[in-house]
C-alpha cells in the first residue's frame, strides 16, 4: 500500500452562446474559466435520475432537497475538473462526481459525504464515502460549508472550508470490495477500472439539504 492513497493529516498545513435569442435562464454561463452550474432561478440544466424534471425547490438563489425529492443530476458530464459547491444540511446528503449512470449512482460514481459535524471516519462529512476518511472534521454546524473538489486523472482531492481533508489515488484501488489498507468497501468493481467522467449529482438521503454557488472549471 502506498501512503499517498490514504489521507494524510500533514496535508492540513497547506493547501457559448449561439443564436439570436438566448434563453432567459441558461443552464450554464461561462464566467472566465468557470461554468456556473446553478443559475439561482430554476433547475435548468438539472434532471432527476431518469432524465426528467426534478422535485428540488429553488428560492433566494438556493436549491433545496428533502425526503422524497430524489437525487438531482447535471445533464452535462465532466471528467477532469475543479468543482466548488456550498452546502447547508440537517443531516445526510452527498456530492456525487463522475457518475456514469445516475440510476446506479453507488456503483458508478464517487460520493463526497455531506453531513453534520462528526467523525472523522469513512462515512462522516468530508469523506470519500466508504473509501477514505477525512483527516479531521473541518465542517461547521448550522452554517454554510464550502467544498472544493478536484478530480484529475486518478487523483481526487477534497478541500472543506479551506482545509485539505481527503485525498485518493484511484489507481491504488485495485480490488473490488477492498480499500488499499485492507478494509472493506461496498463497490463491486475495482475503482481503478471506473470511468473517469460522468454526471455531477446531489443526493437526497432524507434530510433537508440546501446547495448554492455551484460552479465547475474543466481541467486540461
Amino acid at each position: 500500500m502506498k501512503p499517498f492513497a490514504i489521507v494524510c493529516s500533514a496535508l492540513f498545513a497547506v493547501t457559448t452562446l449561439g443564436g439570436a435569442t438566448p434563453p432567459a435562464t441558461p443552464a450554464a454561463k461561462v464566467v472566465g474559466e468557470w461554468t456556473v452550474l446553478f443559475n439561482g432561478k430554476d433547475l435548468t440544466g438539472w434532471t432527476n435520475a431518469a432524465g426528467g424534471e426534478s422535485k428540488w425547490a429553488v428560492e433566494d438563489g438556493v436549491m433545496t432537497g428533502k425526503k422524497g425529492c430524489g437525487d438531482i443530476w447535471t445533464k452535462d458530464r465532466f471528467g477532469d475538473f475543479v468543482l466548488e459547491v456550498e452546502f447547508k444540511t440537517t443531516g445526510n446528503s452527498g456530492v456525487f462526481i463522475r457518475t456514469d449512470n445516475p440510476k446506479d449512482n453507488v456503483q458508478t460514481g464517487i460520493e463526497i459525504q455531506v453531513e453534520r459535524p462528526g467523525g472523522p471516519d469513512r462515512h462522516s462529512v468530508g469523506s470519500l464515502y466508504d473509501l477514505v476518511a477525512p483527516g479531521k472534521d473541518a465542517s461547521k454546524a448550522d452554517a454554510w460549508n464550502k467544498y472544493v473538489i478536484t478530480a484529475q486523472g486518478p487523483q481526487i482531492t477534497v478541500v472543506l472550508n479551506g482545509e485539505t481533508v481527503c485525498h485518493m489515488d484511484l489507481d491504488q484501488w485495485t480490488q473490488a470490495g477492498k480499500n488499499p489498507d485492507g478494509s472493506p468497501n461496498k463497490f463491486k468493481r475495482a475503482l481503478k477500472d471506473w470511468k473517469r467522467e460522468g454526471h455531477l449529482g446531489l443526493q437526497d438521503h432524507g434530510a433537508v439539504v440546501s446547495y448554492r454557488n455551484l460552479r465547475v472549471r474543466k481541467l486540461p
